[in-house]
């Protein structure tokens, strides 16, 4: 599976909720780290607390800022309060329960790349696992701005609240993921990754990028060195085709 384009990471370290462990995820090697402010999830970063996560990450790292069902304006403003140089949609592709974030929304976020979310659907014979994925990339990118980057996450009921939208350790099928072939824009895996499958899971997908949070906690919002460093390294590794 050859993703379309570069990658706007290769290791992502998301839910990052200290100043410390901002540094040592960035000292251990990781390319970009997750800020939350999805409701509900319990690595939700309210915004004093953001500066201090932001300040701590040094040129060269991403901050991401992940969001689900926000207002463009509330992302607009944290997006400047913190100087993020992404935004990642993490509500529902469509539907009427929400946080859903509409395919609109890449263009009224033009001027910071916008990386999507997206669920690979439950295998059905002769279906494409990531339909609906396709729909909502095209369709913003005919509304005049496409995302910049796909995270393939586990799939969700259509009801699921926001806070358990992510970051739940739930794994993705990673043979139906390669089966599903390729998206118009990078992928990235994520869902259940942990420092002992994450090579499995870039050698099983055929994806060079990945993103964890519950993988590497010792407690949901607090992140383990150890597994951190163990992460990044065969992540790396498996990324440059070293197992």
């Amino acid at each position: 599976m050859t993703p379309g384009g570069d990658s706007v990471f290769h290791v992502k370290i998301c839910g990052v909720t200290t100043a410390a462990d901002a540094e040592m995820v960035a000292a251990a090697g990781a390319d970009a780290i997750g800020l939350n402010f999805v409701a509900g999830s319990p690595r939700q970063l309210q915004l004093a607390q953001a500066r201090a996560v932001a300040a701590a990450v040094p040129a060269g790292v991403l901050r991401v800022g992940v969001f689900a069902g926000s207002t463009v304006a509330d992302m607009l403003l944290i997006a400047r309060e913190l100087g993020l140089d992404a935004i990642q949609l993490h509500g529902h592709l469509a539907g009427d329960e929400p946080p859903i974030d509409p395919p609109k929304r890449c263009r009224e976020l033009a001027g910071l790349p916008v990386i999507r979310a997206v669920r690979l659907a439950a295998p059905q014979p002769g279906s494409d696992g990531l339909a609906p994925a396709r729909e909502w990339i095209a369709a913003a990118a005919t509304a005049g701005m496409p995302a910049a980057m796909v995270i393939v996450d586990a799939a969700v009921s259509r009801g699921t609240p926001s806070g358990q939208l992510g970051g739940t350790g739930e794994r993705v099928d990673w043979a139906a993921l390669a089966r599903a072939g390729s998206l118009p824009v990078p992928m990235a895996v994520a869902g259940g990754l942990t420092p002992e499958n994450v090579a499995e899971a870039i050698r099983a997908s055929g994806l060079s990028a990945v993103d964890t949070a519950s993988g590497v906690e010792s407690a949901p919002g607090r992140k383990d060195p150890r597994k951190v460093e163990a992460f990044v390294a065969a992540a790396s590794r498996a990324i440059r085709g070293g197992g």
